[in-house]
């Protein structure tokens, strides 16, 4: 008897171990496509931040370049993308991905835009753990700071000045937290930098469509 309920209550344990995968697989599938929709449209949404619509009639999301860990300055530990974003054709910015790994409490993911004269269109944070109230303020919901980057470029200000007024250089650092503010000023010059060096894959025009002659 004890044989009995011991394989009964073994077999009972095994049917609800498979129903619950079966359970959490048909959750996976059924909302898997509706995840992926959300996840496209937070990344178009931080994206159009940067360039706006009025400035460019292509899909970002469907133009885009690779990126990874072999790209130097980019600080990737995976395969990314670098979205373009063009105007009758014509390239107009490249948003670039960068990690800041030196941030008070770990990597903060950052996209930079930038322009095809070498100006910075807009900076935003994807991701981070900074602390709340303090160096958070990376994030356009608490704060402008971020906002500062636009318009700047290799030239304005001069490498020097790519630093934390702290550290002698020209951006802001926040009240009570300067090594999340260093961190992004660095990763930015960064992004700028690995535009400047790969200017002609970045900015340059996409090959002309088949004419369908000989």
């Amino acid at each position: 008897m004890l044989g009995q309920s011991i394989t009964r209550n073994s077999l009972l344990l095994a049917l609800f171990a498979v129903c619950t995968t079966a359970l959490i697989a048909g959750t996976y599938l059924l909302t898997k496509d509706d995840i992926a929709e959300q996840k496209r449209l937070a990344e178009e949404k931080a994206l159009l931040e940067i360039v706006p619509r009025t400035r460019h009639d292509n899909s970002m999301l469907d133009d885009t370049l690779p990126v990874g860990p072999g790209d130097a300055g980019l600080g990737l530990s995976e395969e990314k993308r670098v979205y373009i974003a063009r105007q009758d054709g014509k390239v107009v910015a490249a948003i670039i991905p960068v990690v800041a790994p030196d941030g008070y409490t770990g990597e903060i993911e950052l996209i930079v835009g930038v322009n095809t004269d070498g100006t910075i269109a807009g900076v935003r944070a994807l991701s981070h753990r900074e602390t709340p109230g303090l160096g958070d303020k990376v994030d356009t919901k608490k704060s402008d700071w971020i906002l500062g980057f636009s318009g700047r470029s290799l030239g304005n200000p001069t490498l020097d000045g790519w630093a934390v007024k702290k550290d002698k250089g020209v951006f802001d650092q926040f009240t009570g937290a300067t090594i999340t503010p260093r961190a992004v000023v660095a990763a930015t010059l960064r992004a700028l930098q690995f535009a400047q060096a790969n200017r002609k894959v970045l900015f340059k025009e996409p090959a002309p469509a088949p004419t369908g002659e000989d």
